[in-house]
Protein backbone atom coordinates (compact mmCIF):
# COMPACT_ATOMS: atom_id res chain seq x y z
CA UNK A 1 0.00 0.00 0.00
CA UNK A 2 1.37 3.39 -1.01
CA UNK A 3 1.18 6.39 1.28
CA UNK A 4 -1.42 7.93 -1.02
CA UNK A 5 -3.70 5.00 -0.14
CA UNK A 6 -3.33 5.51 3.61
CA UNK A 7 -6.10 7.20 5.58
CA UNK A 8 -5.41 10.91 6.03
CA UNK A 9 -4.79 10.54 9.76
CA UNK A 10 -1.94 8.09 9.08
CA UNK A 11 0.00 10.23 6.61
CA UNK A 12 3.23 11.86 7.75
CA UNK A 13 6.04 13.66 5.96
CA UNK A 14 9.67 14.08 7.00
CA UNK A 15 10.37 17.74 7.76
CA UNK A 16 13.99 18.80 8.31
CA UNK A 17 14.39 22.36 9.59
CA UNK A 18 17.55 24.48 9.79
CA UNK A 19 18.05 25.94 13.25
CA UNK A 20 20.05 28.99 14.33
CA UNK A 21 19.95 30.50 17.81
CA UNK A 22 20.13 34.24 18.45
CA UNK A 23 23.79 33.99 19.46
CA UNK A 24 24.57 31.85 16.41
CA UNK A 25 25.63 28.87 18.52
CA UNK A 26 23.33 26.43 16.72
CA UNK A 27 24.27 27.45 13.18
CA UNK A 28 24.30 24.36 10.97
CA UNK A 29 22.02 22.31 13.21
CA UNK A 30 19.13 20.40 11.64
CA UNK A 31 16.09 19.11 13.49
CA UNK A 32 13.87 16.43 11.96
CA UNK A 33 10.14 16.00 12.60
CA UNK A 34 7.50 13.61 11.29
CA UNK A 35 4.57 15.87 10.54
CA UNK A 36 1.00 14.70 9.81
CA UNK A 37 -0.53 16.18 6.70
CA UNK A 38 -3.46 16.09 4.33
CA UNK A 39 -3.89 17.44 0.82
CA UNK A 40 -4.44 20.98 2.11
CA UNK A 41 -1.43 21.17 4.44
CA UNK A 42 1.02 23.89 3.45
CA UNK A 43 4.65 24.19 4.48
CA UNK A 44 3.58 27.01 6.79
CA UNK A 45 0.95 24.72 8.34
CA UNK A 46 3.63 22.06 8.87
CA UNK A 47 5.93 24.55 10.60
CA UNK A 48 3.05 25.69 12.78
CA UNK A 49 2.31 22.06 13.71
CA UNK A 50 5.92 21.64 14.84
CA UNK A 51 5.71 24.81 16.92
CA UNK A 52 2.39 23.76 18.49
CA UNK A 53 3.11 20.06 19.07
CA UNK A 54 6.84 19.34 18.99
CA UNK A 55 9.09 22.36 19.59
CA UNK A 56 7.65 25.72 20.69
CA UNK A 57 11.03 27.41 20.18
CA UNK A 58 10.91 27.05 16.39
CA UNK A 59 10.84 30.57 14.97
CA UNK A 60 9.54 31.71 11.58
CA UNK A 61 7.64 34.63 10.05
CA UNK A 62 4.08 34.60 8.76
CA UNK A 63 1.07 36.89 8.66
CA UNK A 64 -1.71 36.65 6.07
CA UNK A 65 -1.46 32.98 4.92
CA UNK A 66 -2.83 34.19 1.56
CA UNK A 67 0.34 34.93 -0.47
CA UNK A 68 -0.23 38.66 -0.06
CA UNK A 69 2.05 39.85 2.75
CA UNK A 70 5.28 38.16 1.59
CA UNK A 71 6.33 37.31 5.16
CA UNK A 72 6.68 33.53 4.99
CA UNK A 73 9.41 33.12 2.40
CA UNK A 74 11.72 30.14 3.03
CA UNK A 75 13.94 27.77 1.09
CA UNK A 76 12.34 24.35 0.52
CA UNK A 77 14.72 21.75 -0.88
CA UNK A 78 16.91 24.59 -2.13
CA UNK A 79 14.17 26.61 -3.86
CA UNK A 80 12.77 29.89 -2.50
CA UNK A 81 9.00 29.67 -1.98
CA UNK A 82 6.20 31.17 0.06
CA UNK A 83 5.42 28.72 2.84
CA UNK A 84 1.71 29.49 2.76
CA UNK A 85 1.17 28.51 -0.90
CA UNK A 86 3.55 25.55 -1.09
CA UNK A 87 1.85 22.27 -0.24
CA UNK A 88 3.43 19.39 1.65
CA UNK A 89 1.74 16.80 -0.58
CA UNK A 90 4.27 17.54 -3.31
CA UNK A 91 7.11 16.36 -1.05
CA UNK A 92 5.62 13.23 0.47
CA UNK A 93 8.27 11.03 -1.18
CA UNK A 94 11.36 13.23 -0.94
CA UNK A 95 10.56 14.94 2.34
CA UNK A 96 11.24 18.62 2.97
CA UNK A 97 14.37 20.49 3.99
CA UNK A 98 13.32 23.97 5.10
CA UNK A 99 15.97 26.67 5.45
CA UNK A 100 16.00 30.47 5.77
CA UNK A 101 16.12 32.54 2.60
CA UNK A 102 19.53 32.73 0.96
CA UNK A 103 21.51 35.97 0.69
CA UNK A 104 20.20 37.38 3.97
CA UNK A 105 21.58 37.37 7.50
CA UNK A 106 19.82 34.81 9.68
CA UNK A 107 18.49 36.19 12.96
CA UNK A 108 17.00 32.97 14.30
CA UNK A 109 15.91 29.69 12.72
CA UNK A 110 13.95 30.72 9.59
CA UNK A 111 13.82 34.46 10.33
CA UNK A 112 16.16 36.66 8.27
CA UNK A 113 17.13 40.31 8.66
CA UNK A 114 15.31 42.49 6.12
CA UNK A 115 17.08 45.76 7.00
CA UNK A 116 19.63 45.51 4.18
CA UNK A 117 16.88 44.90 1.62
CA UNK A 118 14.75 47.79 2.91
CA UNK A 119 17.77 50.08 2.94
CA UNK A 120 18.41 49.32 -0.73
CA UNK A 121 14.73 49.86 -1.50
CA UNK A 122 14.80 53.38 -0.04
CA UNK A 123 17.62 54.44 -2.39
CA UNK A 124 15.37 54.30 -5.47
CA UNK A 125 12.68 56.59 -4.03
CA UNK A 126 9.87 53.99 -4.10
CA UNK A 127 7.13 56.60 -4.15
CA UNK A 128 5.50 59.00 -6.60
CA UNK A 129 7.80 61.94 -7.40
CA UNK A 130 5.70 64.78 -8.86
CA UNK A 131 7.15 67.04 -11.54
CA UNK A 132 9.35 69.62 -9.84
CA UNK A 133 9.58 67.76 -6.52
CA UNK A 134 12.45 65.27 -6.40
CA UNK A 135 14.34 63.90 -3.42
CA UNK A 136 11.31 63.93 -1.16
CA UNK A 137 11.92 63.13 2.53
CA UNK A 138 11.31 59.60 3.73
CA UNK A 139 9.18 60.83 6.64
CA UNK A 140 7.15 63.92 7.38
CA UNK A 141 8.84 66.69 9.33
CA UNK A 142 7.94 66.80 13.06
CA UNK A 143 4.98 68.96 13.99
CA UNK A 144 5.93 72.42 15.39
CA UNK A 145 6.19 72.56 19.16
CA UNK A 146 3.35 74.55 20.73
CA UNK A 147 4.48 78.07 21.55
CA UNK A 148 7.61 77.90 19.42
CA UNK A 149 6.32 80.43 16.94
CA UNK A 150 6.58 77.96 14.07
CA UNK A 151 3.34 77.61 12.17
CA UNK A 152 1.68 77.88 8.79
CA UNK A 153 3.36 81.22 8.11
CA UNK A 154 6.84 79.89 8.90
CA UNK A 155 7.40 77.89 5.71
CA UNK A 156 10.87 76.50 5.16
CA UNK A 157 12.22 78.03 1.92
CA UNK A 158 14.15 74.82 1.28
CA UNK A 159 10.93 72.82 0.96
CA UNK A 160 8.58 75.47 -0.42
CA UNK A 161 9.01 74.34 -4.03
CA UNK A 162 8.30 70.73 -3.13
CA UNK A 163 5.19 71.73 -1.18
CA UNK A 164 3.90 73.81 -4.09
CA UNK A 165 4.50 70.92 -6.46
CA UNK A 166 2.72 68.49 -4.18
CA UNK A 167 -0.29 70.79 -3.93
CA UNK A 168 -0.34 71.20 -7.71
CA UNK A 169 -0.43 67.43 -8.15
CA UNK A 170 -2.75 66.69 -5.26
CA UNK A 171 -6.33 65.40 -5.13
CA UNK A 172 -7.75 68.80 -6.13
CA UNK A 173 -6.36 68.54 -9.65
CA UNK A 174 -6.44 64.74 -9.89
CA UNK A 175 -4.65 62.47 -12.34
CA UNK A 176 -6.08 60.90 -15.46
CA UNK A 177 -4.55 57.68 -16.66
CA UNK A 178 -5.46 55.58 -19.66
CA UNK A 179 -5.73 51.79 -19.39
CA UNK A 180 -2.52 51.58 -21.39
CA UNK A 181 -0.68 53.88 -18.99
CA UNK A 182 -1.86 51.76 -16.06
CA UNK A 183 -0.82 48.55 -17.80
CA UNK A 184 2.71 49.92 -18.29
CA UNK A 185 3.50 49.64 -14.58
CA UNK A 186 0.78 47.44 -13.08
CA UNK A 187 2.77 44.23 -13.39
CA UNK A 188 5.68 45.65 -11.42
CA UNK A 189 3.26 47.02 -8.82
CA UNK A 190 2.32 43.45 -7.86
CA UNK A 191 5.62 42.99 -5.98
CA UNK A 192 5.06 41.99 -2.33
CA UNK A 193 8.71 42.37 -1.19
CA UNK A 194 8.91 38.69 -0.24
CA UNK A 195 12.63 38.53 -1.16
CA UNK A 196 12.29 35.23 -3.03
CA UNK A 197 13.98 36.80 -6.03
CA UNK A 198 16.92 37.82 -3.84
CA UNK A 199 17.29 34.28 -2.57
CA UNK A 200 17.25 32.96 -6.15
CA UNK A 201 19.66 35.49 -7.69
CA UNK A 202 23.13 33.97 -8.25
CA UNK A 203 24.72 37.41 -8.64
CA UNK A 204 24.15 38.16 -4.98
CA UNK A 205 26.66 35.40 -4.23
CA UNK A 206 29.42 37.47 -5.86
CA UNK A 207 28.01 41.00 -5.50
CA UNK A 208 26.16 41.24 -2.16
CA UNK A 209 25.79 45.03 -2.58
CA UNK A 210 23.78 44.56 -5.79
CA UNK A 211 20.43 46.36 -5.43
CA UNK A 212 18.76 43.17 -6.57
CA UNK A 213 15.68 42.23 -8.59
CA UNK A 214 12.88 43.48 -6.33
CA UNK A 215 14.39 46.94 -5.79
CA UNK A 216 14.96 47.44 -9.52
CA UNK A 217 11.45 46.19 -10.31
CA UNK A 218 10.05 48.70 -7.82
CA UNK A 219 12.10 51.48 -9.39
CA UNK A 220 10.69 50.58 -12.79
CA UNK A 221 7.17 50.50 -11.34
CA UNK A 222 7.48 54.21 -10.58
CA UNK A 223 9.49 55.09 -13.69
CA UNK A 224 6.72 53.68 -15.88
CA UNK A 225 3.99 55.57 -13.99
CA UNK A 226 2.76 58.47 -16.14
CA UNK A 227 2.32 60.61 -13.00
CA UNK A 228 5.95 60.28 -11.92
CA UNK A 229 8.91 62.54 -12.72
CA UNK A 230 11.70 60.81 -10.82
CA UNK A 231 13.15 58.61 -13.57
CA UNK A 232 16.43 60.52 -13.98
CA UNK A 233 17.08 60.53 -10.24
CA UNK A 234 16.46 56.79 -10.05
CA UNK A 235 18.66 56.25 -13.08
CA UNK A 236 21.51 57.88 -11.15
CA UNK A 237 21.17 55.06 -8.61
CA UNK A 238 20.55 52.25 -11.09
CA UNK A 239 23.44 53.28 -13.35
CA UNK A 240 26.13 52.40 -10.79
CA UNK A 241 28.42 49.45 -10.14
CA UNK A 242 25.91 47.79 -7.83
CA UNK A 243 22.74 49.24 -9.37
CA UNK A 244 21.23 47.35 -12.31
CA UNK A 245 24.49 46.33 -13.96
CA UNK A 246 25.44 43.23 -11.93
CA UNK A 247 22.47 41.43 -13.54
CA UNK A 248 23.53 39.01 -16.29
CA UNK A 249 19.98 37.88 -17.13
CA UNK A 250 19.97 34.39 -15.64
CA UNK A 251 16.23 34.87 -15.07
CA UNK A 252 15.99 32.93 -11.80
CA UNK A 253 14.24 35.90 -10.17
CA UNK A 254 11.35 35.75 -12.62
CA UNK A 255 11.06 31.98 -12.31
CA UNK A 256 10.47 32.09 -8.54
CA UNK A 257 8.33 35.25 -8.29
CA UNK A 258 4.98 34.24 -6.75
CA UNK A 259 3.17 37.22 -8.30
CA UNK A 260 4.50 37.06 -11.87
CA UNK A 261 6.28 40.40 -11.63
CA UNK A 262 9.15 39.54 -14.05
CA UNK A 263 12.05 41.31 -12.33
CA UNK A 264 14.38 40.13 -15.11
CA UNK A 265 12.53 42.39 -17.56
CA UNK A 266 12.73 45.26 -15.09
CA UNK A 267 16.50 44.82 -14.91
CA UNK A 268 16.79 44.79 -18.71
CA UNK A 269 14.67 47.94 -18.89
CA UNK A 270 16.74 49.65 -16.19
CA UNK A 271 19.98 48.92 -18.03
CA UNK A 272 18.48 50.28 -21.25
CA UNK A 273 17.17 53.45 -19.58
CA UNK A 274 20.50 54.03 -17.83
CA UNK A 275 22.20 53.99 -21.22
CA UNK A 276 19.59 56.11 -23.00
CA UNK A 277 19.47 58.79 -20.30
CA UNK A 278 23.20 59.06 -19.64
CA UNK A 279 23.61 62.18 -21.77
CA UNK A 280 20.55 63.91 -20.29
CA UNK A 281 21.69 63.15 -16.76
CA UNK A 282 25.25 64.36 -17.36
CA UNK A 283 23.98 67.65 -18.83
CA UNK A 284 21.58 68.12 -15.92
CA UNK A 285 24.31 67.90 -13.29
Amino acid sequence: MSEADLPVEARTVRLEVARTSVDGADTGRRDVFDVPYDDRTSVLDALQWVKDHADPTLTFRWSCKMAVCGSCGVMVNGRPVLGCETFVRGYRTSGLVVEPLAHAEVLRDLVVDTDAFLGKLATVQPWLVPDGATRLPLVDAPAPVAGSGAGDDAADPATADDSDALRAHGPASGHRQTPGELAAFKGFAECIDCMLCYAACPQLDVAPDFLGPAVVATARRWDEDSRDAGELDRADVLDTEFGAWPCIQVGACTQVCPKGVDPARALRDAQRVATETWDARSRRG
